[in-house]
Parts: structure tokens; C-alpha cells; sequence
């Protein structure tokens, strides 16, 4: 039976009765799953106030008490893990183990976020006259809102909120019209663990609707998104007339370096699980590789055979895939004339290169492609798909200069056994983060955060915490 999402403001479910509904599919067979509700401009408002009206009362509570329930809500994550995971890979499309770790690094992260509860510190700062000391406070920003994509579209709504409510702030959620269903899952788990009405707002909706009114709303302290350049860019304008903070991250195009001193099948290995994870649809994928020429073909020899060992399909009816469909036909029509126009510019397919036969669901074919160069479209646009370009190169200096040379700066690797070439590769690499000997993957208390066109702003650790705060500081004269 296609269930019918309602949305969660103030701290129930609220009917969608009067609001145009738009089908949720699953993107492996086409099955329509669920429809949810394009929200309007009044029930977004709506939203709004109820976090407005939310905020004070919840920034008085200490902290401790904020991630006591934010602990409640990784616990009932846990208990419901299986059916989340589940229902992640039928809206999405990734394979059920990546959903499986999805939801439990969701809960971790939940717990990660509390923990910081006594650790929101601020500073003591000398002064310059007697008998005066100068405090500095971390005070909460506000409303915040959080807008998602559907690459990880569970484990971002606690990247958004676990910081948001811990610092006192409340949140309205916008999940990506492609996976909401996750999204009015996580919010039954806010009802049972009772969050105060609301703290924590769901709505859904489009980026022309809901999404608009949410980022132009002077009700709006921060906005946080992940998704495209474009609609970052789109976000900022309409952040603008109010002056309302925004926290970006948006694409990523990964250089990925393999020396001559590399250790080959480590390289091999990591790269091809940097690019076909989640088929590709992540941010921080290893998006196109630079060798060095003395291994170009021993290295393009493993990574290709690793590739071609992808299994894809639909990961509820073969639960053994290692790669589920793109998350639509958008997506798969894109990959497709990316590949053919780089087979125009002169580069060689030598794995894959079309869209997988068969008339259901959007999967394209593990592919390889060679002789490919720096100002081809395939080196320097952001292609989120199982599609791995590779260029030979001359020297390590020559790698990181293409590198670099991009409008995106988000994550970037590097392969060799040799320090002195990984730290010259670390201190030239204009990213902000760099893998050493590694798949591309961040951890919770690191920060994810990139330059140029990648972003403004990041999250995760100590430093995606505080981005969620605003600075106080009290000039005491008491002597």
C-alpha cells in the first residue's frame, strides 16, 4: 500500500489535505511508494513560528538536558535500524549494507553531538583595565533550517539537527523531494522520544515552493544545505535581502593521485570503492585520478579489473550487489552524455560506457575511460556516477597543478609509500580535505568543509558545532 506523508510542525503530524501530493519511487524498479506534500508558503510559515516560538524555552534548558534527547532519539534509531535501512535503499537505491551503516553512523552521530553538551565552551580574554575581565559566550543562532539532498538523505538530517538543537537552537527540515520517506520516519522517532512541540519541524516539499519560502523567510537565522552549486548559489540570493548566515556544501570534483612510489593495489582498491560507493552520488568521491606514467598502465590494469568486478542492480530483489541505480533518470541521461562527449573529446572507454540493458530502473555500467586530459568536461565537471576518468602525468608537482586548476576544492588523496611525497602533497593540495593511502570518507569528529564553489562554511567535529553559534562577549567592570 503507497503510504501518504503528513508533515510534523510543533510537535505532531499535521494533515497534508488541501496541499498537491507527488509520488516517491523507488529508482531501482519504478514502484511508486509514497506521495508527500508540496507545502505552501502558509504551512511553511507555519513551521517557522512553531521553532520561533520553540527557541527561548529550549536555549534555557542546560545543555545536558538538550542531549538527553538527543540520546533518546539515536537510542529508537537503533531499535528501528533494520526498517530505516530498508526503507533508505527502496527511495535511494543504495545497496542495504551502505544503508545498514547509514543508520547506524546516524545514531552515532546523535550520540557524538550530545556528547559535546559540556564541552560548548567559551573564553576568559585579559583586558586592559583594572578591575575589569572580558568574557566571551557561545550563544545559540536561532531558527535554523536544514535542506537535504537524497545522495545520504538520513544520516544529513542528524548532520543538520544533532548540532543545531545541542546549542540551543530549533530547526525546521526540507528533505529532498527524491527521499522524504526516511526523513517522516525519523520524525515519527521525535514524536516517541517527546521533544518539546516545536524544536524539531519537518516539511516537505520542492525547492521552488517550500524551499524558497524556507530560505527567504526573516523567521531564518541560518540556513544549512547540501546539495548543487546552482542551488547554492540560488540560496544565497535568496539569503541575501536578510542577511541570513548560510552553511554550503555543495559539489566536489576529487583528484585522487597515484605516484610512482604508490603501493598499486592498495590504490587500486580504494579508488574504485571511492567511486562506486552509493554509485557514485557522493560529494567526496574520488571523481577523477592523476598517475604518474611509470604505473599508469600496471595502475589502470588493477583499478579496471576491480570495476569490471562491480555487480550492479537492484538491491532488494539481490541483496549481493555492490551497486544500486542511480537515483533517477536525470542523473543516468547526464552520466550518459558526459561519457559520450568525453568519447568525442578523444578519451577511450575501456570499461562500461552505456547505460545498462533492460527497460527498469537507472543503473549505467562501471566504467573506465583513459586518455583522458585535464580541460576535457570529464576531468573537470562533476559527474556523480560510477564513471572513472584517468590521466597520465609526468610528476607529482604536474598532478597537484591539475588538481587544483578546478572550481571545486572539497576532498582530494593521494598514493605513495613515501613521506616526503605525501606531505609535499598535503602542504600543495588546495582541498579541504586531503586522504592519505585511503578511501575518500570523513569522520564525525573531523571537519567536512571545502573551498571555492565547493562551499562556505562545514560540519562534523569541534568546528562544524560551533558553526551553530554566535559570540557574546560581556565587558565586566566590577573593581
Amino acid at each position: 500500500m503507497t503510504r501518504k506523508l503528513e508533515n510534523f510542525i510543533n510537535g505532531r503530524f499535521v494533515s497534508g489535505d488541501g496541499l498537491e501530493h507527488i509520488e516517491v519511487r523507488n529508482p531501482a524498479n519504478g514502484d511508486v511508494l509514497a506521495h508527500f506534500p508540496l507545502s505552501s508558503e502558509a504551512v511553511t510559515e507555519e513551521a517557522l513560528l512553531a521553532a520561533r516560538r520553540a527557541q527561548p524555552a529550549w536555549a534555557a534548558l542546560p545543555a545536558i538536558q538538550r542531549a538527553g534527547y538527543l540520546r533518546k532519539i539515536a537510542s529508537l534509531i537503533r531499535k528501528n535500524a533494520e526498517s530505516l535501512a530498508d526503507t533508505i535503499t527502496r527511495e535511494q537505491g543504495k545497496i542495504l549494507g551502505l544503508a545498514r551503516v547509514e543508520v547506524g553512523f546516524t545514531a552515532d552521530y546523535m550520540d557524538y553531538m550530545a556528547e559535546w553538551a559540556r564541552r560548548i565552551e567559551g573564553e576568559v580574554i585579559p583586558s586592559d583595565r583594572i578591575g575589569e575581565t572580558i568574557f566571551l559566550m557561545r550563544r545559540p543562532i536561532g531558527v535554523t533550517v536544514g535542506i537535504l539532498p537524497w545522495n545520504f538523505p538520513f544520516f544529513l538530517i542528524a548532520r543538520k539537527m544533532a548540532p543545531a538543537l545541542v546549542t540551543g537552537n530549533t530547526i525546521v527540515i526540507k528533505p529532498s523531494e527524491e527521499t522524504p520517506i526516511n526523513a517522516f520516519d525519523f520524525a515519527r522517532l521525535v514524536e516517541q522520544a517527546e521533544l518539546p512541540p516545536g524544536v524539531f519541524n519537518l516539511v516537505g516539499g520542492d525547492g521552488a515552493g517550500a524551499g524558497a519560502h524556507l530560505t527567504a523567510s526573516r523567521e531564518v537565522n541560518l540556513i544549512s544545505f547540501t546539495g548543487s552549486v546552482a542551488t547554492g548559489k540560488r540560496i544565497m540570493a535568496a539569503a541575501a535581502p536578510n542577511l541570513t548566515r548560510v552553511n554550503l556544501e555543495l559539489g566536489g570534483k576529487a583528484p585522487a593521485i597515484v605516484t610512482a612510489k604508490a603501493d598499486l593495489d592498495l590504490a587500486a582498491k580504494a579508488i574504485c570503492d571511492s567511486r562506486v560507493i552509493n554509485t557514485g552520488q557522493v560529494c567526496n568521491c574520488a571523481e577523477r585520478v592523476y598517475v604518474e606514467r611509470a604505473v599508469a598502465r600496471e595502475f589502470t590494469e588493477k583499478v579496471t579489473r576491480l570495476m569490471a568486478d562491480v555487480r550492479f542492480g537492484d538491491p532488494i530483489a539481490d541483496p549481493a550487489v555492490h551497486m544500486g541505480p542511480l537515483v533517477n533518470k536525470q542523473g543516468l541521461d547526464k552520466i550518459a552524455a558526459m561519457v559520450n562527449r568525453a568519447r568525442g573529446d578523444g578519451a577511450e572507454v575501456i570499461l562500461g560506457g552505456s547505460v545498462a540493458p533492460g527497460d527498469k530502473g537507472y543503473h549505467y555500467l562501471p566504467t573506465v575511460l583513459v586518455d583522458c586530459r585535464h580541460e576535457m568536461e570529464i576531468m573537470r565537471a562533476e559527474i556523480f556516477g560510477p564513471v572513472l576518468p584517468i590521466q597520465i602525468v609526468d610528476s607529482l608537482d604536474e598532478a597537484i597543478a591539475y588538481a587544483n586548476d578546478s572550481d571545486f576544492g572539497l576532498t582530494s588523496s593521494i598514493f605513495t609509500r613515501d613521506l616526503k611525497e605525501a606531505m609535499h602533497a598535503c602542504n600543495g593540495l588546495q582541498f579541504g580535505e586531503t586522504y592519505v593511502n585511503r578511501e575518500h570518507f570523513e569522520a564525525m569528529q573531523g571537519f567536512h568543509a571545502g573551498r571555492r564553489h565547493s562551499g562556505i562554511g562545514g560540519a562534523d567535529g569541534k568546528h562544524g558545532l560551533l558553526e551553530y553559534t554566535e559570540t557574546q562577549v560581556v565587558y565586566m567592570q566590577h573593581g
